[in-house]
């Protein structure tokens, strides 16, 4: 199939780089994939590298310019269909459809949830040439049944995907970080990963070292990640909340990596202590490492761990139970080899991107057969 995937978004974040990966899942099964996305993004740079075609506009609503040029790339490129990663583009998309009068089905991707209600006059214009909207995860799809004029019968529920043979622990040597930054063999190192955000649970994580570090002198703990786009000043209290528990010298605060599987490796407990997600993907590359999991019991998370099985599960916010969590992995490694097992198991039957790729290409195929019987009743 030739497939147009769209995310006309500045930002470089999740959804940007899902959208990239998913494209390059798609033209590894043989598919011939273009993007659009916005000039001069971090998105259109990445693409480039990765040797997509990519085509840009920039980012102003209502843009007629944008518009038909986007309706003539619809007319020249005769894609199969068309697959927007953000609602946003749907102010693009349609008006351009509609003026290139092509019957491409439409599929969108809801990636985070909103609570703007969109169901006016003309979101609902906007809403009606979508074929189909794919929800990452239940709190997902119950967002878009309350806040779109989406009916239930145009969402499905798709999950966001890794690559599992990336993120394999019998592949990656887990003593290459540990050497890195001096972790004894006997020392159990604790981590999360993630941008850092309010509301990613840097604070509770923090809380339960200073607990556990005064009843324990085996641990060490790590964060790995940055700060996000104006957000410097949060990672900044962060470090400094760690002095003034007195941890520093016992937490590690690694900034930016790009070898997430490596890092993984090298942890003995898993902490995903996010106040509310709409899926969790770091929590899948961390199960998928047989990793055992302390995780909030929040929105998308709950398609993710299952409580007793590959995590224990707290509250959001309840630095506690944290606590009491995270200390029941540290005095039972039975329990924790346990959890790690059946991670990695779930990853691989719900959550690698082989499945998600056979699934999403079934949902094209699907769309492309129903718009085409559409067109020979109305011929």
């Amino acid at each position: 199939m030739k497939i147009l995937q769209t995310c006309l978004s500045m930002s470089w974040g999740g959804m940007e780089m899902y959208t990239l990966h998913t494209s390059a899942l798609l033209r590894g099964t043989g598919n011939d994939v273009e993007l659009l996305c916005i000039s001069g993004s971090r998105l259109e740079s990445e693409a480039a590298k990765g040797g997509f075609l990519c085509h840009a506009v920039d980012s102003k609503y209502f843009n007629f310019k944008n518009i038909y040029r986007i309706a003539r790339l619809v007319k020249e490129r005769n894609y199969d269909i068309i697959h927007a990663e953000a609602s946003k583009d749907l102010w693009f998309i349609v008006p351009a459809l509609l003026i290139s009068v092509k019957k491409i089905p439409l599929l969108l991707t809801k990636h985070v949830g909103s609570n703007i209600i969109k169901k006016d006059m003309l979101h609902k214009i906007l809403y009606k040439r979508v074929d189909l909207a794919l929800a990452i995860s239940e709190v997902i799809k119950t967002n878009l049944i309350e806040t779109t004029p989406l009916q239930d019968d145009k969402i499905e529920l798709l999950h966001d995907s890794i690559d599992a043979s990336r993120f394999d622990p019998e592949k990656i040597d887990n003593k290459k970080i540990r050497k890195e930054f001096n972790i004894k063999e006997d020392e159990i190192l604790i981590g999360m990963t993630g941008r850092f955000s309010p509301g990613k649970g840097h604070e509770e994580f923090l809380y339960a070292a200073r607990c556990l570090l005064k009843k324990y002198n085996n641990l060490r703990f790590m964060i790995v990640g940055e700060a996000s786009r104006g957000e410097d000043e949060y990672a900044k209290s962060i470090k400094g909340l760690a002095i003034r528990y007195g941890i520093s010298n016992q937490v590690i605060f690694t900034g930016y990596r790009n070898d997430i599987p490596e890092i993984l490796a090298a942890l003995d407990i898993y902490i995903f202590p996010s106040h509310a997600e709409a899926f969790g993907l770091a929590l899948v590359e961390a199960m998928s490492m047989e990793l055992p999991t302390v995780c909030s019991s929040s929105d998308g998370v709950l398609d993710v761990a299952v409580e007793g099985i590959t995590s224990y599960m707290f509250e959001p916010g309840e630095e506690l139970e944290l606590t009491r969590k995270v200390e029941s992995l540290i005095k039972d490694p039975v329990k924790r080899k346990e959890f790690g097992r059946e991670g990695r198991k779930r990853v691989l039957k719900k959550f690698a991107s082989d499945i998600f790729t056979r699934q999403l290409i079934h949902i094209y195929e699907q769309q492309v057969k129903e718009k085409k019987s559409e067109e020979d009743l109305s011929s």
